[in-house]
């Protein structure tokens, strides 16, 4: 691994470090993904059940026992249950607002690694082309095509490398930006219910 790095040059560690970067950003979103993970339907019937016997410090237990993004939005709900329909709809939104920063954590960083992992193959490749054609100049008529087929197979290790990064960061970002997506859509489809829910809780 060493001898692959120090054939591609420098830029092979800067692709090294979007690897990392990617690595650590796919893990620590599907840890939060899976922590946040609850049975939306049981959550709810259960805080129905309770808030139908004005059971209010139960539900709000209920919710911090499960936190996940749809506790979150239960739980302003329930602590906003005394006032008007407009406005526990406008403390939920507001909440929502705030859980959308926190589920796309990272994604952008990620998008970019994808995206510039495999021009910064590609720029070592040229450089590496470059630097290749450069030494072959120098030999004049007399020099070994061996010796540049070899300079032009070490300048494609950053085109590879780049792209083995780049491919996987692009599958991860792809389903990580899906997965939030469904979740915010999940979110708005729950406001409403959610309002109903507290409506005559007023």
């Amino acid at each position: 691994m060493i001898e692959i790095m120090e054939k591609g040059g420098i830029i092979m560690y800067f692709i090294l470090l979007c690897s990392l970067i990617a690595a650590v950003i796919v893990i620590e979103r599907l840890i939060y993904l899976r922590r946040s993970r609850v049975d939306e339907e049981v959550l709810l019937n259960r805080l129905k059940a309770t808030l139908l016997k004005s059971h209010f410090d139960e539900a709000l237990s209920i919710c911090e026992a499960n936190p996940s993004p749809i506790s979150n939005l239960l739980k302003v709900g329930i602590e906003h249950r005394s006032y008007t329909k407009q406005v526990i709809r406008e403390a939920i939104l507001d909440a929502a607002n705030l859980e959308v920063p926190k589920m796309e954590r990272y994604l952008s960083t990620l998008g970019t690694v994808a995206y510039i992992a495999p021009m910064l193959g590609l720029l070592g490749t040229v450089t590496g082309n470059i630097r290749a054609f450069g030494v072959m100049g120098g030999f004049g008529n007399v020099g070994d095509p061996a010796l540049l087929a070899q300079g032009i197979s070490e300048a494609l290790l950053t085109t590879a490398f780049g792209l083995i990064v780049c491919i996987p960061a692009t599958i991860f970002y792809n389903y990580l930006v899906t997965k939030v997506n469904t979740t915010i859509l999940r979110l708005e489809n729950r406001v409403n219910e959610l309002v109903l829910l507290l409506e005559g809780k007023q």
